[in-house]
């Protein structure tokens, strides 16, 4: 018996502003499918919630069974870099969840961030910010 597990890339880039959810095929190479938070909600200060990521991962995770994958590599990423935080935001856990309850099977999940060595100098001056 022949094992027909299709393999995708899930992308999901989750900040404090918004959640971008991109379904390539297992090369990375050709877009699948991509949603973001902003494009279910009505409001912008909604488009980083749980609720929105749930929502666009639902609508990912429906064409992605479409186009026939049903297992998922999962690549999380946050802003990053010298000057982004380096912890994703609240659309993150939300999306996994969300592709997993809709079938989905879920390889495994890596945290692909872009670390800073060395580069620029930090934002915040000599003092570092002062709140």
């Amino acid at each position: 018996m022949k094992d027909s597990t299709r393999w995708g890339i899930a992308h999901i880039f989750s900040s404090y502003n918004n959640t971008i959810i991109h379904i390539t095929d297992i090369t990375g190479t050709e877009t699948v499918t991509i949603a973001s938070g902003g494009q279910v909600v009505k409001a912008h200060r909604l488009e980083s919630s749980p609720t929105a990521a749930m929502a666009a991962a639902k609508k990912v995770a429906d064409i992605c069974r479409d186009k026939g994958i049903n297992a998922l590599q999962v690549r999380i990423r946050a802003p990053g870099g010298h000057n982004g935080s380096s912890n994703p935001g609240p659309g993150a856990q939300a999306a996994i969840r969300a592709l997993s309850r809709k079938g989905l099977k879920i390889g495994f999940i890596e945290d692909v961030t872009p670390t800073p060595h060395g580069g620029c100098r930090k934002k915040g001056g000599r003092r570092g910010r002062r709140v």
